[in-house]
């Protein structure tokens, strides 16, 4: 093992059943005056939890304001006016409360609430400027909703530019949340496919974390960890989203791949959904990540095994006594299996309004708005290649 790497995270985490509470009293609430940034379906409010929360900041001295045009797949132009929210009202901290999109989108905003320009200017990859930040961001309270993405411990926030369909993640040491509560009880409401979803974007942050050029240590084994979790108890919270013991090992799971993104790093897989959901934003990330998962990473198991069985393990897969050559394909024979169990597996990219013809398109803007991530992929890909997983996936 190459023991080479760096290590750096600063968001303090208060996790477990009935933490949320423990915002009305904590003395690392980093200021006076939040702006509350909800998605705009209107869920937080119809759940009670937005009265909720900001009834406990006040109650910890800190008074609110609401941002609550958040999308699904969040888009620059309300990070922008959330921005001009939290600038009008004198905001000295953002609290995502939500699934992954909110909590992306006020790292965002907070990003924007001090620093000039446009949001995209500040972006890496694709048409984005690059310019780095002169002002850091406004301190972020992540509040997740949901056990998908595990942002509430990793400094990443994906946004997308819709006149250019580029969906480009992008994080620095200022997006770190400063304090994070993640409370499995929030997450019992979540309906039985966005469950789905969402567990299976953590399972696949985990995987690709572990298959990452750049994979340590501590990444290794809270990924094989998180990817066990995932498996066993997935399928109890799709069947039963009031099982509070398969909520919360569900929301670890995705708070350490929360944490393996910190450390590690997803790979082109992510990529390629990007793509996907930039020019289809009805698709969620989650079934995006699923319907391409078993082409993806097949090609990938084909042409470098060596990381797979151990994947295979941590699903519960038996690898011992199999051939050489089929100890990799284990790992997606169990992934065949957990996307059956959680009713995933019918869905297809046609399904979405996807044609073969957009396919190309798809595959050479993933290399154009997140190229990065192929580059930390195990396997060199080319647009070829990944025009070719499209279409395994597709079939």
């Amino acid at each position: 093992m190459n023991l080479n790497f760096n290590y750096y995270m600063p968001t303090r985490i208060l996790f477990g059943c009935g933490k949320l509470k423990e915002l009305g009293m904590t003395p690392f609430l980093p200021g006076k005056k939040a702006l509350v940034v909800i998605g705009a379906s209107g869920a937080m409010r119809r759940q009670g939890y937005l009265g909720t929360v900001t009834n406990l900041l006040k109650a910890n001295g800190a008074e609110s304001v609401v941002y609550d045009r958040v999308q699904p797949n969040p888009v620059s132009e309300h990070v922008e006016e959330g921005a001009q929210v939290a600038k009008q009202n004198k905001c000295d901290f953002v609290v995502g409360l939500g699934g992954g999109s909110t909590i992306d989108s006020a790292k965002s905003i907070a990003v924007m609430a001090v620093n000039p320009g446009r949001y995209w200017d500040y972006l890496f990859g694709g048409s984005g400027g690059g310019k780095m930040l002169k002002k850091g961001a406004l301190p972020i309270v992540a509040i997740p909703t949901t056990a998908g993405t595990g942002t509430e411990a990793d400094p990443w926030t994906v946004i997308t530019k819709t006149d250019t369909n580029e969906k480009i993640g992008w994080g620095n040491r200022w997006t770190f949340p400063t304090l994070s509560i993640v409370d499995p009880e929030l997450m019992v409401s979540v309906p039985p496919e966005q469950t789905a979803y969402t567990g299976m974007d953590a399972f696949f942050h985990s995987v690709e974390s572990y298959l990452a050029t750049v994979n340590q240590p501590t990444s290794d084994h809270l990924a094989l960890e998180a990817i066990g979790l995932i498996t066993k108890y997935l399928p109890v919270a799709v069947r039963d989203g009031s099982n509070i013991e398969a909520r919360t090992k569900l929301a670890w799971a995705s708070t350490e791949a929360g944490i393996c993104e910190s450390l590690s790093c997803c790979i082109s897989h992510h990529s390629m959904e990007h793509a996907v959901s930039a020019y289809f934003p009805d698709v969620p990330h989650g079934a995006g990540l699923t319907m391409l998962s078993v082409a993806y990473f097949s090609y990938l198991a084909e042409r470098n095994p060596s990381r797979f069985p151990d994947l295979a393990r941590a699903m519960g897969e038996k690898i011992d006594g199999l051939p050489k050559g089929e100890r990799a394909m284990a790992f997606i024979k169990g992934l065949k299996k957990l996307i059956k169990k959680i009713g995933l597996q019918q869905q297809r990219l046609s399904d979405f309004g996807i044609r073969r013809e957009d396919l190309r398109k798809l595959a050479e803007n993933s290399f154009y708005a997140m190229g990065k991530l192929f580059d930390l992929t195990p396997v060199k890909l080319t647009v070829d290649d990944a025009t070719a997983i499209y279409e395994r996936a597709y079939a």
